[in-house]
């Protein structure tokens, strides 16, 4: 429905379809899997249907064109503009499309994302037709409300492999939030507890806003180097930090872990600062971003050591904040 100042809602119930489902999956990866070019082909469409993706800037203005191709070898052009996109809440955008030499269909389409718990998100897609004659020839003709159910029955099947079951790991700290916010955030900071134990972290740029690096280098006890790189996603201070960690090279590029081939080449990193008095309760969570069968087995054979990694290294991060604090 819309409306103005000096006019009610628009009834639109007799020219919409609305179709809403849940995801056991935490918001943020549900918006990653919708939002990222290289997620949205792996699931797009009605069963048996294939994407290609031609393109997809996503932003307000930004176009959308790909091309379904249906199990009958059918081609189904399909194009659209994004007019408004609220981050982890909402996209709103216009679409046409139209099967190979027929008559094409528009509509307006509004997704919106609800967090029902910490890994549970609904979606409701809501699409608008310019009369109820047209919503009722696309329902008939093209079966839109069973292919908009199977495109989210897809969704949540992609969802359950690419992104297997976070690894999450919480910890209090004896400092108040603004202190160890700072300890995230700054360079000369992370660089003095953001290492395993026994590392030492030689160089080191940061580029702390959305979009921007951090892209250092860890040397071993050994003498062994390895790069790593963060490229932040969202960032909201001093509450939580959203990016996409990765192995690097020292050209900053993506890079496969030196020693380990198998373990998963980007995770998505979700870092929530909670304050509590003078304390603040740090809680970090690691997801898998389209991960292969054997990135999954690595992950999830590794979370033991995970978890003493980042303790060792959260230690770290308890004496420089004790020192911090006193200095």
């Amino acid at each position: 429905m819309t409306a103005t100042k000096n006019n009610p809602p628009e009834n639109t119930a007799d020219r919409e379809i609305i179709i809403t489902r849940e995801f056991d999956a935490p918001r943020e990866l549900v918006w990653e899997a919708i939002s990222n070019p290289k997620h949205v082909v792996n699931w797009w469409g009605p069963r048996g249907f294939t994407d290609t993706l031609i393109e997809m800037d996503f932003r307000p203005g930004g176009v959308w064109k790909h091309i379904l191709h249906g199990p009958d070898g059918v081609n189904y052009p399909n194009d659209a503009v994004f007019i408004e996109i609220v981050k982890h809440e909402r996209i709103v955008y216009s679409h046409g499309g139209h099967k190979e030499n027929e008559p094409g269909v528009r509509f307006t389409s509004t997704w919106t994302f609800e967090a029902l718990a910490a890994n549970k998100t609904k979606i409701t897609m809501r699409l608008v037709f310019p009369s109820a004659a047209e919503r009722d020839r696309v329902v008939k003709e093209f079966g839109a409300i069973e292919g908009g159910k199977q495109t989210l029955e897809k969704l949540g099947e992609f969802l359950a492999k690419a992104f297997s079951q976070p690894f999450v790991i919480s910890r209090e700290f004896n400092a108040p939030r603004e202190l160890v916010w700072k300890a995230w955030t700054e360079r000369e900071a992370m660089m003095k507890w953001l290492k395993p134990k026994g590392f030492t972290m030689p160089a080191a740029k940061l580029d702390f806003r959305p979009g921007g690096t951090f892209h250092y280098c860890l040397c071993a006890p050994d003498g062994k180097e390895m790069w790593r790189k963060f490229v932040y996603r969202e960032i909201v201070a001093p509450g939580k930090i959203v990016l996409i960690t990765s192995f690097s090279d020292e050209e900053g590029g993506t890079a496969r872990h030196p020693f380990s081939p198998t373990w998963p080449l980007e995770m998505l990193s979700t870092t929530t600062f909670a304050g509590r008095d003078s304390k603040t309760l740090v809680t970090l969570e690691w997801a898998l971003l389209n991960p292969t069968d054997e990135e999954i087995k690595a992950f999830d054979a590794a979370r033991d050591g995970m978890t003493q990694g980042w303790a060792g290294t959260f230690a770290q991060l308890d004496e420089y904040l004790a020192k911090a604090s006193n200095g």
